[in-house]
């Protein structure tokens, strides 16, 4: 069972954006720190950028700051990754996830919850 989703997938063209939507159906993301990974074909999942749930706080991978931002929205129970000029090597299987309440971990073996992906391809 998987008890995130995702959402906002789709084919863009190089530089241009997305916004990738977690969801989840049967618990409050607002009790957890929240990630988003992605993984390319024939690459290992790496993380892309987390929130936490204590303070807001983000964490981002480096290459990717000046381009992606998390954010919340606890009202509609949902987390969002923008993304901004987006390059072929962005193209990816996206995942949310969560680790166990109260965890702050952002980190793939550290999540207990993981949505089933939603795939972005940038290309022209």
């Amino acid at each position: 069972q998987s008890y995130l989703m995702e959402s906002g997938g789709g084919l863009v063209q190089p530089g241009g954006s997305l916004r990738l939507s977690c969801t989840a159906s049967e618990f409050t993301l607002d009790y957890y720190t929240i990630g988003w990974f992605r993984q390319a074909p024939g690459k290992e999942r790496q993380a892309v950028s987390c929130i936490n749930n204590n303070n807001g706080s983000t964490y981002y991978r480096t290459s990717l700051k000046d381009r992606f931002t998390i954010s919340r929205d606890n009202a509609k129970n949902t987390v969002y990754l923008q993304m901004n000029s987006l390059k072929p090597e962005d193209t990816a299987v996206y995942y949310c996830a969560a680790p166990q309440e109260g965890s702050l971990r952002c980190d793939s073996a550290g999540m207990e919850y993981w949505g089933k992906g939603t795939l972005v391809t940038v290309s022209s």
